[in-house]
Order: C-alpha cells, then sequence, then structure tokens
C-alpha cells in the first residue's frame, strides 16, 4: 500500500508533530521530512531510505529567524548569505546547537541548514513549529524525486503521507556551502550556481580529498542520484555500444539514430530548463528497459556544474 497523498499542510503538520515520516515538495526536489528534534523520527528517517548513518541530513527553517533553534556562532557571511539567498536553494553548513541529534549531523559538530523555497512546505513547518530534517524521498543513491508520484513510486510503501505540491521548480538540490571566516568550501554544487556566491567571499575552495573520506554534507559521496539502468557519459564521436538497447539524455540537438529512446532536456540549450527537468528525463528514460543511459556532459557554468556533478556520480554507480 503506498503513503497517502494530500494537498493539505495542516494535515502534513500534524502526521509531522506525531513522530510522522512525510514526503515534501519543494523548489528543489521531494524531501523525505522528518521532526529533526525527534531522534526517533530522523531513525525511521535513515530506516526508510536505507541510508548510511554517516551521512549527514539537512535541516529545513520556516524562515532566518529560526536559525538560531538549531545553529550557533552563525558569522556574518553565513547571515549575509541566508539574507540574500533564502528561502532558496542553498544549504549553508554551520556550528550546531545541542539541541540537533547527533544523528542529524552523523555526529559532527556541524549542521546544513536551509529555507525552502515552497509555500506548502514553509506552512507545514510554521504549523509544526519545529525544523524538519528532509534528505531527498527516495531510495539511498537513486534518482532524486521531482514530483509526488516518483515518491510514491520509489518509497510510498515505507512512509506516512505524501503532501502533493506539483513539480518542482528547480529540479536539482541545493547547492551546500561551508562558511569559514570570509571564505566558502563548496561541499556540493546544486541548485544556486557558485557565480551567484562569488561577490560574497574573498574566496570559494572545494574540499581537501582528507575531507572527503567521509561525507560532512548530503550528496558527497562518489556514488548517487544512480537510475537502476547503467548510466555512461558519452560525447558526440564517441564508440556507439553496438548490439546494446541505448538510451540518450542530451542537453539540446537531435538523438542519434541508433538510440531506442531520448531525453532532450532544452531545445535552445537553456541550463534552467535543462536542471528543471532533468530527474524528470531520467526518470522516463530509466522506465524504458534499456542496456545503458548515454549521457552528454554540460557546459561547466552555471547550473551546468550541478548537473555535471550528478552525472559523474550516477555513472559511478
Amino acid at each position: 500500500m503506498s503513503a497517502p497523498m494530500t494537498r493539505d499542510p495542516a494535515v502534513a503538520a500534524a502526521c509531522l508533530v506525531a513522530g510522522g515520516l512525510v514526503a515534501l515538495p519543494t523548489e528543489t526536489v521531494y524531501g523525505l521530512g522528518g521532526n529533526a528534534l525527534d531522534p526517533r523520527a530522523v531513525a525511521r528517517i535513515f530506516e526508510a531510505k536505507q541510508r548510511p548513518f554517516f551521512d549527514p541530513l539537512i535541516v529545513h527553517l520556516a524562515d532566518r529567524s529560526w536559525l538560531q533553534r538549531v545553529a550557533q556562532n552563525v558569522s556574518p557571511l553565513a547571515l549575509r548569505l541566508a539574507e540574500k539567498f533564502w528561502p532558496g536553494p542553498l544549504t549553508l553548513v554551520l556550528p550546531r546547537t545541542s539541541a540537533v541529534p547527533d544523528l542529524v549531523t552523523s555526529g559532527l559538530d556541524t549542521v546544513g541548514v536551509r529555507v525552502p523555497d515552497h509555500p506548502l512546505t514553509r506552512e507545514v513547518l510554521r504549523l509544526a513549529d519545529c525544523p524538519i530534517a528532509a534528505p531527498s524521498a527516495n531510495p539511498f543513491g537513486r534518482l532524486s524525486p521531482t514530483t509526488a508520484q516518483h515518491v510514491a513510486e520509489q518509497l510510498g510503501d515505507r512512509i506516512d503521507l505524501i503532501l502533493d505540491g506539483g513539480a518542482c521548480r528547480v529540479g536539482v538540490e541545493s547547492t551546500i556551502v561551508r562558511v569559514e571566516g570570509d571564505s566558502l568550501i563548496l561541499l556540493r554544487p546544486g541548485g544556486l550556481p557558485i557565480e551567484d556566491l562569488a561577490p560574497f567571499a574573498v574566496r570559494i575552495e572545494r574540499p581537501t580529498t582528507v575531507e572527503e573520506q567521509l561525507p560532512t554534507a548530503p550528496g558527497m559521496l562518489p556514488q548517487h542520484y544512480a537510475p537502476r539502468t547503467p548510466v555512461r557519459l558519452w560525447k558526440a564521436g564517441e564508440t556507439w555500444p553496438e548490439g546494446r538497447r541505448v538510451g540518450q539524455l542530451l542537453l539540446s540537438g537531435t538523438a542519434d539514430p541508433r538510440a531506442a529512446a531520448c531525453e532532450v532536456l532544452s531545445a535552445s540549450g537553456e541550463l534552467v530548463e535543462a536542471a528543471a527537468g532533468f530527474f524528470e528525463a531520467l526518470h522516463r528514460l530509466d522506465a524504458c528497459g534499456l542496456d545503458m543511459i548515454l549521457a552528454t556532459p554540460f557546459p561547466e557554468r552555471g547550473l551546468g556544474v550541478a548537473l555535471n556533478d550528478r552525472l559523474t556520480r550516477a555513472a559511478a554507480s
């Protein structure tokens, strides 16, 4: 039996207050929400997703004034970023308060926080009056859901409720940065282009190799975001896998005549449009009974950075 669906934020809030798990729409992807301050509810999130406990969760807030509930010693730069980009697809990794259970942060002394830009989920937060821990509402490592139906198909029998807020507008997960003084550490590229952050920081750096041994934020594992069908990065002119049923994922252009299925994300090559339809296109290709998906990399700018990150991790699986 799949979880019931509702469009009523009051019903979703009541379920969360009672310790339930609710799939919630955001502007990025659907999240699997539970009361972030209730260790039992948080443990149920890990169980439902079959997510390893070393992979921390993002905590969602109703607005900036809630920061003091979960974070402390928030730097001036972090406050400027929150004021500029919240609500929106930016997660800030900040020193946590003792109110946040260790399970949420995988024992780290920092917590990832953001304010989602979806009116239904922000209303749920206000009605429930608690921060909500919400990783993507999918089995761990698989394709992120951008519609309520994706959630029902992947997790419907493991959770209590699905709040249907329509298709996600941005379509890829939030950008995650750790704030260190006047600098930012980019932990995951996402729905906010890194170019938008550049004017606010002295430097934007990538994590060191040591930092990447265990994730300090979601989406940092080398294998992630994968459909059941194997994904291979492919460019025009490379060897075509003959004798295989092959699908293509393209930013723009036309399919190779040998492809059994093809998804073109934007006829004009527009990266915002491509990001919004990225996971939806992979879900459709995954349902075609293909032997593999050949995905052409995106331009390495704007949202193309986040899309290439998702493709690389999907192909690693």
